[in-house]
């Protein structure tokens, strides 16, 4: 099958081959470069990169993805300059006001993961907001990483573990896997399976360690901004030609 013809057949059933995603994750790589290429101040990647979150969203919730995941922000970008932590922020708000309408008439319920609570008190109440509107939506299930990292979302789950332990309501022994997952900020979600990653890197950097043990990875050249409905048919049509053997044969 072309990847054209692909592209089609995932469109029309939401599959490729093989059974479609249930949960998909992207990182958002590549705004910066956009820009640059284009001679625009790196504002302006992040402003198409948000057009682009809006037309990936749509196109999850038309091709059936029960769950899609995106990597906004990450608990190391607060090493970014000021002024590009400041326009992100900006941006967050603007998302949540200008899209909140759209997502509760869809019927899709909004989640985050991460610590969103370092941020400033007015994005704080307008995510807890979002979250509290579209709490009884019954859709498909958008998740926002914001001041996410998976190193400190093992560590907080090991230490509430460990808690647990000390005082005596949980037997050491009983630490399994299935108890770290019960602990994640992801916890409630169907399992991941498909991690796309935009601009050519080759990594994940500290994004849901954990629940890509399993998960198909992608890595795509296409810069964010550009990635749209089309780009996400080819993904979830190369993932239905993958086959899932989890160590077995």
């Amino acid at each position: 099958m072309s990847p054209s013809a692909a592209s089609a057949a995932v469109i029309a059933s939401g599959s490729g081959e093989g059974p479609a995603p249930r949960h998909v994750a992207i990182i958002m790589d590549g705004n910066g470069r956009w820009a640059k290429r284009r001679h625009l101040p790196r504002v302006a990647g992040h402003k198409a990169g948000v057009d682009a979150v809006r037309k990936v969203t749509r196109a999850a919730r038309a091709m059936g993805i029960e769950a899609l995941t995106l990597y906004a922000f990450s608990s190391e970008n607060w090493r970014r300059p000021e002024e590009e932590v400041s326009d992100l922020m900006g941006l967050l708000r603007l998302f949540i006001r200008s899209d909140l309408d759209e997502l509760v008439r869809e019927n899709v319920r909004l989640r985050v993961i991460g610590d969103y609570r370092r941020f400033s008190a007015d994005i704080v109440r307008l995510v807890d907001d979002a979250i509290a509107r579209t709490a009884a939506n019954t859709g498909a299930i958008l998740v926002i990483a914001l001041n996410y990292g998976a190193h400190a979302e093992l560590v907080a789950a090991a230490q509430r573990l460990a808690t647990r332990a000390a005082a005596g309501d949980l037997d050491p022994a009983a630490i399994d896997a299935a108890a770290i997952e019960a602990e994640l900020d992801t916890a409630d979600l169907p399992p991941l399976d498909l991690v796309i990653r935009t601009s050519g890197e080759h990594r994940l950097s500290n994004f849901l360690l954990w629940q890509a043990a399993y998960a198909e990875l992608l890595f795509v050249d296409t810069l964010w901004p550009d990635f749209d409905a089309a780009a996400l048919a080819d993904a979830v049509a190369a993932f239905g030609q993958r086959q899932r053997r989890y160590g077995g044969l």
